[in-house]
């Protein structure tokens, strides 16, 4: 098995229009496991996704993916991306929602049969088997979520970096789907990068990237986490290295007057 990271970033920049959204950071994802990417919205979670995945612009430093510069070309079928909206199509059913993106990853005539068992294998992945004929537009929020999941597994991906997928999802929906990404990881070996801003999902994590204001505040598990600022839970650590975080920044702003 590949010993080095999934993703590995290093000094990665990322500015949008006059303002510098990513500040310089490093960080490792490590594969075969779930890193949590958490943070207050508008921290900059999203467009470190879209960077990983190759669809974000003004990126610079380094950032490898599977082995590879983000959004190199043979990262189009090892990456699988859900974004926070559910991408897709209303007036579909489940089925030929999944039928058109397969499609799309896999073109031509010969390729329809293993189209149609990645197609079916993705909609039992994600336990829709049910709902195959129903009409995406007629689902409840949790269901149009795993439709979203199931287009993203459709190629087996080894990588899958999915956006707040648990917004606006009751806890009954979020511990299932929660469920489900464990089960990917520990069945498949994928590596999944999770991005929230709900602390208490950070302890269903493996590994966790903290982030506050475009910047790593830590790297770690939520066990050493607890463990280094002394916390019951990890909302309670980011908290203190908040704390940290803005004392450092006073100091250092009372230093340069």
């Amino acid at each position: 098995m590949d010993k080095s990271p999934a993703v590995r970033a290093e000094g990665l920049t990322v500015a949008r229009g006059s303002r510098t959204v990513l500040r310089g950071i490093d960080f490792t994802v490590p594969r075969g496991q779930i890193t949590g990417l958490l943070g207050p919205s508008g921290c900059g979670k999203s467009t470190l996704m879209r960077s990983i995945v190759g669809t974000q612009a003004k990126v610079t430093g380094t950032l490898d993916v599977l082995g590879h510069p983000a959004g190199h070309p043979e990262l189009r079928t090892r990456i699988g991306y859900v974004t926070q909206a559910p991408s897709v199509y209303d007036d579909l059913t489940v089925r030929q929602n999944l039928d058109y993106f397969a499609a799309i990853l896999a073109p031509g005539h010969g390729a329809a049969d293993r189209r149609h068992e990645n197609v079916t294998r993705a909609i039992q992945d994600v336990d829709l088997t049910s709902h195959t004929d129903a009409l995406a537009g007629n689902l409840s929020g949790g269901q149009r979520s795993r439709v979203s999941l199931a287009v993203a597994l459709l190629g087996t991906p080894e990588l899958l970096v999915l956006d707040e997928p648990t917004v606006g999802l009751d806890p009954v929906l979020r511990r299932d789907l929660w469920n489900l990404f464990h089960d990917i990881a520990a069945r498949r070996g994928a590596t999944l990068l999770i991005s929230s801003h709900v602390m208490d999902e950070a302890e269903r994590c493996h590994r966790l990237l903290l982030m506050r204001e475009g910047q790593i505040l830590a790297d770690d598990t939520p066990d050493a986490l607890r463990t280094r600022t002394d916390s019951e839970t990890v909302e309670a650590a980011f908290l203190h290295l908040v704390d940290e975080a803005v004392a450092a920044a006073a100091r250092e702003k009372e230093t340069t007057r």
